[in-house]
Order: C-alpha cells, then structure tokens, then sequence
C-alpha cells in the first residue's frame, strides 16, 4: 500500500498574515475622540469642538510622519489643536494671537511666596514625624528629588520610597500642629 500523496489543495499551507504597524493615519484617526474631548472642554460647545477637530485633522493628518511612535502622533495632534484654539480664541475675542497670550500671561496670579507662618507649620510637622517620614518629605518635596534620587541618596529602592512616602504623607496630615 503506497502513502496517499495529498491534492495541490490539501498540500498548501495556511498563510498567516501577520499584524502590520498601524499608520500614522489610523493612529491619528483613533486619537480624534481624545482630541475633541479636549477641545470641548475648552469651548464647551459642541458644534465648536466638532468644527474645531474637524480644523485640527486637516492641519495634521496631511503633515505626519509615517513610522512615528504613537506618543509623537498624539503630541503633535494636541500641539496642533492647542494652536487652533488659540486662533478661535483670538478670532472669537476680537485680539490678536499675541495680545491673547499676553492677557492670559498677565492673569496668571504670581505664585505665592512662601510665608514665615507656612515654613513655620511645615517644619513642626515634619518634627513630628520619624526621621525616614521626615526625611522622605523633605527629599521630595523640599529639595525636589526625584523617586529615583530619594532611593539613591536612603540607600532603598523605589518602590519602598513610594511606599515611604504615603505613608509619611498619611502621618502628616494625622499632625495637628499648634496653633
């Protein structure tokens, strides 16, 4: 008895299309939802946000770079919408695009300078606390460290100073400080 030799049919192997990178497109495509909630949040009218991501799709859709990273897509998208924003604005506003931005400069309120009275506060808290608490606190939020600088400079790792920290933040506001 001779083996069965299969048909050409039965002999083809399947073919496997394998996933393809999206394009820049269809990223952009699918990022839309995310920049019209933006937009809506800002102008809080719906015919607005749509007319206004209409505007930004036709701006950055023709100029993205095909292979970029989805992170550069959705950057680029947002950098787009925040310009035509700033166009409606102005447009809306009667102002130039200048004259928008120095009005929202100017009203801006300077950030406030830290009193004796705040230091003072912050400083019989962090008495308070333990010295891994307080050193913590001090490291992050004092000297700007980051996660990574904290571990370094207590000898910990990251995750233990995230931990560290909130449960010292915790400790903190359980310190009722005199008055």
């Amino acid at each position: 008895m001779t083996p069965e030799r299969p048909t050409g049919e039965q002999h083809q192997a399947e073919v496997v299309e394998l996933p393809v990178a999206p394009r820049a497109t269809d990223i952009a495509l699918d990022e839309l939802e995310l920049v019209y909630a933006f937009i809506y949040a800002r102008v809080g009218n719906r015919a607005d946000a749509e007319d206004l991501t209409q505007q930004v799709a036709m701006k950055a859709i023709p100029r993205l770079r095909e292979g970029a990273p989805a992170s550069a897509i959705r950057g680029y998208l947002f950098a787009t919408a925040r310009s035509v924003l700033g166009a409606f604005w102005s447009t809306r506003l009667g102002l130039s695009e200048a004259e928008l931005r120095e009005d929202l400069a100017l009203a801006s309120p300077p950030p406030p300078s830290p009193s004796v009275d705040r230091t003072e506060t912050v400083q019989q808290i962090l008495s308070q606390l333990s010295d891994n608490y307080r050193r913590v606190l001090e490291l992050r939020f004092l000297h700007g460290y980051s996660l990574k600088e904290v571990a370094a400079e207590m000898h910990s790792t990251v995750g233990a100073i995230k931990v560290m920290q909130l449960r010292a933040l915790r400790a903190a506001g359980k310190v009722h400080p005199p008055e």
